[in-house]
């Protein structure tokens, strides 16, 4: 391109050339000569950069600019932000939502193209228009966010099932399994982790689905059953990258959940859930504690019991609480080991512009930063009632889209993810950026691109400079908007 241009330039100063000496062959009746004057307007610059935004008054969702944005040298007035890929950090799983049982059965109900159209939308890896889904999460057994309470292996009251012999995924069978299928043809490298909620009520010391805990003498068959739930996915087709022990074990008010001690978890662990998975050749990844950041003494602790660490890819957190560093706080206490983010909601009564500042500033830009390898909200689908859901069970929690029968609307949660996961595909890794105050955060894909998401917060436009490889690109995102750059 740079040489074509040098040659367009070249010829355009000839045939600016000839035009003078024309203009100057004319004369007046006295043989003065007439010049004419000649304006010549040097060609535009190269565009190096591809700009994509999305403001949060919702006037531009996930446009891409039209503006030329070259790198070169020329000073201006303009501060900096540095991107560096000499300098890396932790290699990215992916980007997206938890496929919830009630998203699925939404989804699944739609007509056959409705249904293409919207997974298309989500997930396709050959569409340059689509979201660029690459990670999901989903319940192990029921969630809140169910249209009923089951597990894999429920019993009438007072029986129960030590060897699982009525293990079942029936209830799964109906509308997650088919649905995640369809999206596995889309991206067939998508990867996948799962969260109980609750195990079977007969194993639990309350017999019920809402709180309690995990019996003692069931943790051995507990171990057995997350062993039996990702040998009969894989039958479906279905890999589970990882599973998390349980969705928050310091909280037993939903419908279904339970609660765990990090002195627990670490018995499970190390002493049963670990172990099974070495003996059945089970490569799925454990990752513990999956609640808020008010608490990263849970995770550590877990993690300083070398017994129980060895079992542990690393532990996953919410914003529900605290603060999103204590996912850096953890990373450094144990950088051998991995971060995730896994859930934030976006709420019925919440607005637009709050939640895609507030998420894209914590739970993606925050996230990276602090060594995540995952941002995922919670959750894909909800009905205009924000619904399924259990009795008792989430009331105001929004999807990504809202389906009403073919109707679908894109809520802000999509535009969220979109924002990244579009641009930074799974195994892309983080690189330095920096950016004095402006919320940022940079990747390097597979492919050598750069990309830069840059939030600006404020009420007055942000001119700045994209700094890479001793070159600086001018560039300028608007009030309470985020821009992402690839170049």
């Amino acid at each position: 391109m740079k040489n074509y241009l040098k040659r367009k330039n070249f010829l355009f100063l000839i045939i600016a050339f000839a035009v003078v000496q024309s203009n100057c062959s004319k004369t007046k009746s006295g043989g003065e000569a007439i010049v004419s004057p000649v304006i010549i307007t040097p060609a535009p610059g190269t565009n190096d950069v591809s700009y994509w935004l999305t403001k949060a008054d919702q006037s531009v969702l996930l446009q891409q600019q039209n503006t030329v944005i070259s790198f070169g040298t020329i000073a201006n007035s303009n501060g900096f932000i540095d991107v560096d890929s000499a300098q890396s950090y932790q290699a990215i799983d992916g980007f997206g939502y938890t496929l919830t049982g009630g998203s699925a059965e939404l989804i699944n109900n739609m007509s056959v193209t409705d249904k293409q159209n919207l997974l298309n939308d989500l997930f396709s890896t050959t569409s340059g228009s689509s979201a660029g889904v690459s990670y999901l999460r989903v319940s192990l057994g029921a969630s809140d966010l169910s249209s009923s309470v089951f597990s894999y292996d429920d019993m009438p009251a007072g029986q129960t099932d030590m060897p699982l012999a009525n293990f079942s995924l029936d209830k799964d069978s109906i509308d997650l399994v088919p649905v995640l299928q369809q999206i596995l043809t889309l991206n067939p490298a998508i990867k996948i982790m799962a969260s109980p909620w609750s195990p079977p009520v007969w194993m639990k010391d309350n017999n019920s689905s809402i709180g309690g805990g995990l019996q003692p003498q069931y943790y051995a068959v507990y171990a057995k059953y997350f062993v039996k739930y990702i040998q009969a996915m894989k039958a479906k087709g279905i890999t589970i990258d990882a599973v998390t022990i349980q969705n928050e074990p310091q909280y037993g008010g939903n419908n279904p959940s339970m609660v765990m001690s990090a002195a627990q978890q670490a018995d499970f662990v190390k002493n049963h859930l670990g172990p099974a998975f070495a003996a059945a050749s089970v490569t799925t990844k454990i990752i513990i504690w999956d609640h808020n950041c008010d608490n990263a003494n849970y995770p550590i602790s877990i993690l300083n019991d070398a017994a129980a660490k060895q079992y542990v890819s690393g532990s996953a957190f919410h914003l529900y609480a605290g603060d999103i560093s204590a996912l850096g706080t953890v990373h450094n206490a144990h950088p051998d080991k991995n971060v995730y983010f896994t859930e934030q909601w976006t709420q019925g009564s919440g607005s637009f512009s709050g939640d895609f500042k507030y998420h894209l500033k914590n739970v993606v830009i925050g996230s990276m930063a602090n060594w995540s390898k995952t941002a995922l909200i919670w959750n894909l689908a909800s009905n205009p009632a924000y619904g399924p859901h259990t009795p008792g069970g989430c009331t105001e929690c929004k999807g990504a889209v809202t389906i009403s029968g073919s109707t679908i609307t894109k809520n802000v949660a999509y535009y969220i993810i979109a924002q990244i996961a579009r641009f930074v595909p799974a195994n892309s890794i983080r690189i330095y950026s920096n950016g004095s105050g402006i919320s940022n955060i940079a990747f390097k894909r597979t492919d050598g691109k750069k990309v830069l998401l840059v939030l600006n917060e404020g009420n007055a436009d942000l001119s700045f400079n994209i700094r890479y490889n001793a070159k600086w690109a001018p560039v300028t995102v608007p009030a309470n908007a985020a821009g992402t750059f690839i170049w």
